[in-house]
């Protein structure tokens, strides 16, 4: 029969063998991951030009159509403006947090939780690939 003392060593010993350290990474897996995250990164690019484009015509447009206009409707196109730039933001900050998780992954720290350092598990980085947080602290920070 084993001790308890015994089967709790054994079992931080089998845990600290499974876990992978940063940085240990196969230059393949980080190679595909690149390449995932830069495809994400050139095709957000493609969206957020095509939604500058599309502002442009819109606007030109609202521009030559606005003769008669009353209250209503140039508060409306105002606050279709609005959301239009609010649309092409979010655009850029998720461009933006890509290529912030390109800079994790050319320092090692990609897939690593910034807050609590544990590893982020491999299904949320698939889901979410430029995420920065383990599942538990992303809980706790939408708590607050």
């Amino acid at each position: 029969m084993v001790k308890p003392a015994e089967s709790k060593t054994a079992s931080r010993t089998a845990a600290k063998a499974t876990t992978v350290k940063k940085g240990d990474r196969s230059a393949a897996e980080t190679e595909k991951i690149r390449l995932a995250l830069t495809a994400r990164r050139d095709e957000l690019q493609e969206e957020y030009d095509h939604t500058l484009v599309e502002i442009a015509e819109l606007q030109r447009d609202r521009l030559t159509d606005s003769a008669g206009d009353d209250q209503a409707d140039t508060g409306t196109k105002t606050f279709e403006r609005e959301q239009e730039i609010t649309l092409a933001n979010n655009i850029l900050e998720r461009i933006t947090q890509v290529e912030r998780a390109l800079e994790r992954l050319d320092e090692g720290s990609y897939g690593w939780c910034e807050k609590c350092g544990n590893p982020i598990p491999v299904e949320r980085l698939a889901a979410f690939p430029s995420a920065t947080l383990c599942v538990t602290c992303k809980q706790l920070e939408e708590r607050r």
